[in-house]
């Protein structure tokens, strides 16, 4: 009896969580049976909202409509067939597999031996406690409504969702109507007699709404161009018939009159007629869609950095859906001299999205066209700019052609301008590269007065080589070799015209030049302000230099005439010249520029100079870095020279092969013991030959970098991080050459130089600072440094000790560039001189045909 209260006790609490169980199985067990019938009718409602039913003809919508009832009916069976109405047991398993143990199992259970036993008894008691205490925290079991399985594509989900969108988009009133659709007219017969309705959908993009013909009474109908027209007609078939010329059509695109749906297009005026009871007719008239219209707005606006900037005002009378800038060459307004004079190649005209307004109505507003066209060889060039208007309907407007001069970034430098010039005669016709090519010769030929950038020198020798050898090519100039030639100049050109020179007085110059430039051509206010920042600060550099290079201990020496100008005055004077500039008083800001830069070149910093006995371990480093310096400048020629070899074999003259081999033995013999193993003779230049000299210059550069004097200085650790940089490129640099990659090995060439270069400045550096404090004593060298005997042909100082070459530091100096300049203007020069020896003009003519 005990038993069977606590299994009395147990089943009690239970009972909510049993029947919550049986629901949920119930749901589960309807869901898995019977979802595609809910799936089915959530499908069909969703049609019925949208009104699909009344579009299609009425053939497909009782064969759909037939259709879609035999797969409900077969649906219905198949789960009906299915379905099973869960009993308490089944409730009670599935409950019971929840709990640990399957307690409920256990109280069911009777005990077979040794009931009578009183402590076998006990057991059974205590046992059946126990299952009971596990069922006190039972709960109800959640049905699996999962049907992953069973529709592994999710149409339950479409067809959800289907009725979401109907729901928020359709009409319930529409599911009312089928009947109607099934059979034309029952709806209306039931209240009385044939019937219409019609509607007049304008086009999307008027945004005008919907027009209800039942409420548009008889007569004069004006609507837009493109509207659509839908009829329904009810009740008996040809109780009503449409009749209308407004959409154009003929022959079986007419379709019968008296269809119970009709839809069409209105194209033209014309007459729209409900013929029956209750009809109705229109004069239907098309409202005129006007063109769009866009013209410019202003004058053309030009940035310092040369973007152009050009309003436009647009208007439509629906809105503009898309405009277009068109930009093309006025070819009879171009001044046909210098390299315009060719005919121009074909180029296609400029064409440029224009920007709609993001924000506002499109039927008229106001933008802006903002493009750099700085690039392009039309810049400062006659051109017209049509812009063009687009609507929805297709039409296009035009604005009247505006002439202009392309505007463009304006290079106020002197050689860069020029450069710029001859890019835009390159850029204008490929028959221009010989002339351009000449030209660019020219510039390099005596550069000492016109490049005051020295890293600009070699970049403009390398475009001007592609150049001739791309004209020289047997079909001419290529396209590749003109864009790329042209890119070149305008990289060229930037760093001209931006280039950070490291002479102080070198930007002060620059700064001047491109100043007068501005005043000679006219410039807008704000180019003279950014060219008067700059020359401001280029004269703070340049004060600041000379204040750095003057002696603190020494007395200033001022003469009688001598005057003292403050920070305050100066800054006035530049004021004035602005002032002077924007009022477009050109004389006197030019006289005034002029007098401001002669007194401002006229401040000088004298320095003692002293001469040294003999070289220091410090000297002797400069020496021997100098030396591997000139070693690999002989080896990236080398190397350059093969390269030009891959892509010209032929390029050399009958007997040229001996001459340079001559003159690379000269000058090995000018190099003199110097080499310390590196082959400098014609001994063959090949990759693999050439990547073991490259090996052992780099060796020779760590061998130095050993007893480098300046050590713990900031300009000698400096001088280290550079030799540093220059072993690794070189290492670079002969990887490259070993796998036959002459472009990159020179690239990696060109970085070491510029490496051991700024590590030789910054060594020099070191030993000035370590010789200032005893520099006034050092004795002066012994000889006459201006006696002919004691100088190379080139016009150098011979060794000290008798040995060929020099022992003067050539690369002393901030401007390296200058100074190579120089030895090939004095090169030049000598060849000049019939009187020398015929072995000395040889040797100089081998010079000149290398660099």
């Amino acid at each position: 009896m005990e038993s069977d209260d606590v299994r009395t006790r147990s089943l009690s609490h239970l009972r909510r969580p049993l029947r919550l169980t049986r629901a949920g199985m119930v749901a589960e067990r309807l869901t898995i049976c019977f979802w595609q019938v809910w799936s089915l009718l959530f499908t069909v409602a969703a049609v019925l909202m949208f009104g699909l039913h009344e579009k299609a003809p009425i053939e497909v919508v009782w064969v759909g409509g037939l259709a879609i009832a035999a797969a409900l009916i077969a649906f219905l069976i198949d789960g009906i067939r299915r379905f099973r109405w869960p009993s308490r047991a089944e409730a009670v398993a599935r409950l019971d597999a929840t709990l640990p143990g399957r307690p409920l199992q256990a109280l069911q259970d009777r005990q077979a031996i040794g009931a009578g036993d009183e402590q076998s008894a006990a057991v059974w008691a205590a046992h059946l406690q126990r299952m009971a205490a596990r069922t006190e925290g039972a709960g109800r079991v959640p049905p699996d409504l999962r049907l992953s399985r069973r529709d592994p594509y999710a149409l339950r989900y479409v067809a959800l969702v289907a009725l979401v969108m109907a729901g928020l988009f359709g009409s319930f009133l529409k599911i009312a109507e089928a009947p109607g659709a099934m059979i034309p007219g029952q709806n209306q017969l039931a209240a009385g007699g044939p019937a219409w309705e019609g509607w007049i959908e304008p086009p999307a993009y008027t945004g005008k709404p919907t027009l209800y013909l039942n409420d548009i009474a008889a007569g004069r109908l004006e609507i837009p161009e493109g509207s659509r027209v839908a009829l329904r007609l009810y009740g008996e078939v040809g109780a009503l018939s449409v009749d209308e010329t407004v959409s154009g059509r003929s022959g079986d695109a007419v379709g019968p009159a008296t269809s119970a749906s009709q839809e069409f297009d209105v194209t033209r005026d014309g007459r729209l007629a409900i013929h029956g009871p209750g009809g109705r007719e229109w004069q239907v008239e098309l409202r005129d869609d006007l063109p769009p219209a866009i013209a410019p707005q202003g004058e053309v606006r030009r940035e310092p950095n040369g973007r152009m900037t050009q309003a436009f005002h647009a208007t439509d009378d629906f809105g503009v859906v898309a405009a277009r800038a068109r930009i093309a060459l006025d070819l009879d307004a171009v001044a046909r001299r210098y390299g315009l004079q060719a005919d121009p190649d074909p180029r296609e005209p400029l064409v440029i999205d224009l920007p709609m307004t993001i924000s506002g109505d499109r039927k008229d507003f106001t933008e802006a066209l903002v493009e750099d066209f700085s690039k392009n060889p039309w810049v400062g060039l006659p051109v017209t700019l049509t812009l063009t208007a687009e609507d929805a309907l297709g039409q296009s407007g035009q604005s009247a052609p505006l002439n202009m001069l392309l505007p463009g970034r304006r290079f106020f430098d002197p050689l860069a301008a020029a450069l710029i010039e001859q890019r835009r005669d390159l850029l204008w016709a490929r028959a221009n590269g010989t002339q351009v090519a000449q030209i660019l010769r020219a510039l390099t030929h005596r550069p000492d007065d016109i490049l005051r950038d020295g890293s600009a020198y070699l970049p403009l020798r390398v475009a001007m080589r592609r150049l001739e050898a791309g004209a020289a090519a047997p079909g001419g100039l290529a396209p590749e070799v003109q864009d790329e030639v042209a890119e070149a100049l305008w990289q060229v050109a930037l760093q001209i015209e931006e280039g950070d020179l490291s002479d102080a007085l070198s930007r002060l110059r620059r700064a001047q030049d491109r100043l007068a430039e501005a005043i000679e051509n006219g410039a807008t206010d704000e180019e003279i302000a950014q060219l008067m920042d700059e020359l401001r600060q280029a004269m703070q550099d340049y004060m600041r230099q000379l204040a750095e290079q003057q002696d603190p201990n020494a007395q200033p020496q001022m003469s009688e005439n001598a005057q003292v100008m403050t920070g305050d005055q100066l800054q006035q004077l530049l004021d004035r010249l602005q002032q002077l500039m924007e009022e477009g008083r050109t004389a006197e800001a030019m006289a005034l520029l002029q007098q401001l830069m002669q007194m401002m070149e006229n401040m000088q910093v004298v320095q003692g100079q002293g001469g040294q006995g003999g070289q220091g371990p410090g000297e002797q480093a400069m020496d021997d870095l100098a030396e591997t310096l000139r070693d690999q400048q002989q080896l990236s020629d080398e190397a350059f020279d093969d390269l030009q070899d891959q892509f010209d074999p032929g390029r050399g003259q009958p007997g040229q092969e001996g001459q340079q081999g001559d003159g690379q033995q000269g000058q090995g013999q000018q190099q003199g013991q110097g080499q310390q193993g590196v082959d400098s003779g014609g001994g063959g230049t090949g990759p693999g030959r050439l990547a073991d000299r490259q090996g052992a210059l780099g060796q020779r550069l760590e061998d130095l970098q050993r007893n480098l004097p300046g050590a713990g200085s900031e300009p000698g650790e400096a001088a280290r991080r550079a030799l540093d940089e220059a072993g690794r490129a070189m290492d670079r640099a002969e990887e490259a050459l070993r796998g036959e990659d002459l472009a990159g090995a020179i690239d990696e060439q060109s970085r070491a130089m510029e490496a051991m270069r700024d590590g030789i400045r910054n060594l020099g550096q070191a030993l000035a600072d370590q010789q200032r404090p005893g520099q006034a004593g050092e004795g002066r060298q012994t000889g006459d440094a201006n006696s002919p005997m004691g100088r190379d042909p080139l016009g150098r100082q011979s060794g000290a000790r008798g040995s060929l070459g020099t022992e003067e530091q050539l690369l002393q100096g901030d401007d390296v560039y200058r100074r190579a300049r120089d030895l090939l203007d004095e090169i030049r020069r000598r060849s000049g001189e019939r009187e020398r020896p015929e072995p000395e003009l040889d040797y100089l003519r081998r010079l000149l045909d290398r660099f």
